[in-house]
């Protein structure tokens, strides 16, 4: 199913509806379905609920995901163009943030991840998901973020102790 994936995507026009369509559509077929259906058929998806840097107000956006461990890990890849996405810029101004996914909402904590630990994710994202690389290549030379979402919750735990 992955490999059917990869190919439509590179479809011009399957790219232009990943891009401008899947992203008004899914935060409702998410949220109706509990997480069970999205335009993304073959990757998972969540909703990150973040609030706008500039205008303060609730964003939705829905996003690919992978987890490592208890985190939850995002990539910033903004479909390979040459700046961040908004939601990146959103979440490194107030990284308290909510992540629904499979119809469950909980508070999470965002953090940028760099160096050893960015390279790691780097691997595991494009194992997952290989046309990272082909974004990586066109939003040459900015380097896209990856994000780690640890439960507000597992925070304020450590912080007791």
């Amino acid at each position: 199913m992955m490999r059917l994936g990869k190919q439509i995507v590179r479809w011009r026009p399957a790219q232009r509806a990943v891009r401008f369509i899947a992203p008004r559509v899914d935060p409702t077929l998410l949220r109706l379905s509990r997480g069970r259906i999205s335009t993304a058929v073959v990757t998972p998806q969540l909703l990150l609920m973040h609030t706008g840097a500039k205008s303060g107000l609730r964003r939705t956006t829905p996003l690919i995901y992978f987890t490592d461990h208890d985190r939850v890990i995002v990539i910033a890849s903004n479909f390979g163009e040459p700046r961040h996405p908004a939601w990146y810029h959103n979440v490194k101004a107030d990284p308290r943030v909510f992540i629904a996914v499979h119809g469950k909402t909980s508070a999470f904590i965002g953090t940028e991840i760099t160096g050893d630990e960015r390279d790691r994710l780097w691997g595991l994202a494009t194992q997952f998901i290989p046309s990272y690389l082909d974004y990586e290549r066109t939003a040459a030379p900015r380097r896209i973020p990856i994000v780690a979402f640890t439960p507000a919750a597992r925070i304020q735990a450590d912080q007791t102790r």
